[in-house]
């Protein structure tokens, strides 16, 4: 089975876990990671995982990601973030698809990039094989809270087992 992961990352924290949760994956299922400005087409992909920090409640916009360029974040996804990435996707009926992000921990605000992300994946007609999950930085810039990679990587697993048992059907 083939299987996407996209991720936009402004600091680096979101990319790694990226990795972990392909890392997870990739003992079930072949696995592509990729970021956003790199992604390559949907064509083929059984399963599609995507991941993002949450800037000002949910997913980035212009004005955000030029923010965190101000604090010090790449520039390389200035243009193209996860939100216009997915709304180029077109169609994904019959995809199976699963959501993270990247947050602070404290303090927790409202919102959250991967519940956006989600929602705009099943009006697409994906097919949720597990609830958005939320992966904790210790600041904006990070770093990423220990254990954190640890956690991508069981996410990560349990996705791929998801997908991989048909009778298995998420709460989402």
């Amino acid at each position: 089975m083939k299987a996407l992961v996209v991720y936009e990352s402004m600091f680096g924290n979101t990319g790694r876990v990226a990795r972990a949760v392909a890392e997870g994956m990739s003992g079930r299922l072949r696995v592509v990671v990729a970021d956003v400005v790199t992604a390559p087409a949907v064509d083929g992909v059984e399963l599609l995982v995507v991941g993002a920090p949450t800037h000002a409640f949910g997913l980035s916009r212009p004005q955000t990601r030029g923010s965190a360029v101000q604090q010090g974040g790449s520039s390389a996804a200035l243009e193209v973030g996860l939100r216009e990435w997915l709304s180029g996707v077109g169609r994904l009926d019959g995809v199976r698809v699963a959501a993270f992000d990247t947050r602070v921990a404290r303090p927790r605000l409202p919102g959250s990039a991967a519940r956006a992300a989600h929602r705009l994946l099943r009006r697409r007609g994906g097919r949720p094989v597990e609830p958005p999950a939320s992966f904790f930085v210790s600041g904006t810039p990070g770093p990423l809270i220990e254990g954190e990679l640890d956690r991508a990587r069981s996410w990560g697993r349990l996705v791929a087992a998801d997908v991989l048992t048909p009778a298995r059907t998420p709460t989402t």
